[in-house]
């Protein structure tokens, strides 16, 4: 065979794993794998070291986020667990949010039907693969397949759910009761977060007092019409989780992620410079900030890096629905929390701005945030 021709098949080879890597490690994982391909092999220094798989499996060395009662955010105590919020905002970025008041069949029916999803035959997943980040459904894998050099061990369906009534009809309709199951979990989480968004506005101290009054409603209603984005993620067992990661470190743009995930441990964030795993709390959500909470917030409360660990004996599943103003909003620091001693420390933005900047390079860590800073 003349070299021409062996280097025609080798491409024809690439192009055909290239294909099949873009399918999903769903997909992968269905056709029968033992070692983790060469695509999804990260480089050294950014493979979760022993230490951090060990976390997963040392209940004492797991870090407990702190916790927001929000039954007690709405009594009495409200002051003090507006203290406590403040803290883990800016200490933290992510709390886990307990007595939320979502009913617990409502919970446990949006892991199901999630997981019925990921069951279903690739066939039938596929109808929903899109490049589009701005479709309204849209199934996928990786962190941003169309950039990523290295793949992620996740697949992904993406939910846009603002408004409803516009876009139910767009998603999934196998499993047959998906849409009614997301659509209700989608108004409860919306609820959900417009009434911890109160709570954050109270602890910057920019509502709360009768001469905030109206612009709080102004700022509510904003968020009322606002943004929602659905993410659904699946972790497939890995056969060698030291090689490679579910999420790569990264933040999230919004201005709060509310995350449901089931018994299965894996999420870590970097919390005093090292990477520790978040113990998860049944029917609990794990809260994190922003990156326009912390633009709006110039700086006060912070978005942290946080990242996604397999393992090699079970499937992991989480929810995370992803909050922010609408989609055609300019985020800007709050004019109330910028003086002389806090100057404003960012640039205005918006989604379509950071649609063009995971658009044109490769996501990684905060560099997005990074880039809306001021120097």
């Amino acid at each position: 065979m003349s070299p021409a021709m062996v280097m025609a098949a080798k491409t024809k080879q690439n192009d055909n794993l290239e294909s099949q890597y873009q399918k999903g490690v769903k997909h992968l994982c269905e056709n029968g794998i033992n070692k983790v391909p060469k695509k999804y092999i990260l480089p050294i220094s950014d493979r979760p070291k022993m230490k951090d798989r060990e976390l997963i499996n040392v209940n004492k060395q797991n870090l407990k986020l702190p916790i927001i009662d929000f039954a007690e955010l709405q009594g009495s105590n409200r002051p003090q667990v507006l203290k406590s919020l403040a803290n883990a905002c800016e200490q933290y970025g992510f709390f886990q949010l307990v007595n939320h008041g979502i009913p617990s069949d409502v919970i446990s029916n949006m892991i199901d039907v999630s997981t019925r999803f990921f069951e279903l035959p690739f066939e039938e997943r596929a109808k929903y693969m899109s490049s589009d980040m701005q479709s309204p459904v849209r199934y996928g894998t990786s962190f941003n397949q169309n950039k990523d050099d290295v793949f992620c061990w996740r697949d992904f369906l993406k939910l846009m759910c603002n408004p409803i009534s516009d876009v139910v009809l767009h998603w999934p309709s196998s499993p047959v009761d998906l849409r009614r199951m997301v659509a209700t979990y989608a108004k409860e989480t919306k609820y959900l977060f417009l009434m911890i968004m109160v709570s954050i506005l109270e602890s910057l101290g920019l509502v709360g007092t009768t001469e905030n009054k109206t612009e709080e409603d102004g700022t509510l209603k904003d968020f009322e019409d606002g943004s929602q984005l659905m993410v659904v993620n699946c972790y497939p067992p890995c056969p060698e989780p030291n090689l490679t990661l579910g999420m790569p470190p990264h933040s999230d743009y919004g201005f709060l992620t509310l995350l449901l995930q089931d018994e299965v441990k894996g999420l870590q964030i970097q919390h005093q410079d090292k990477w520790v795993t978040i113990e998860p709390i049944a029917n609990a959500f794990v809260v994190n900030v922003g990156d326009h909470l912390e633009i709006f917030s110039n700086g006060k409360y912070k978005s942290v890096l946080h990242r996604v660990l397999v393992n090699s004996m079970k499937s992991r599943i989480s929810v995370a629905s992803l909050h922010s103003l609408p989609f055609n909003y300019m985020v800007t620091p709050s004019p109330k929390l910028v003086n002389e001693e806090n100057p404003r420390g960012y640039k205005d933005t918006d989604f379509s701005s950071f649609l063009e900047y995971i658009s044109s390079c490769e996501p990684k860590r905060k560099n997005f945030l990074e880039s809306r800073k001021l120097c």
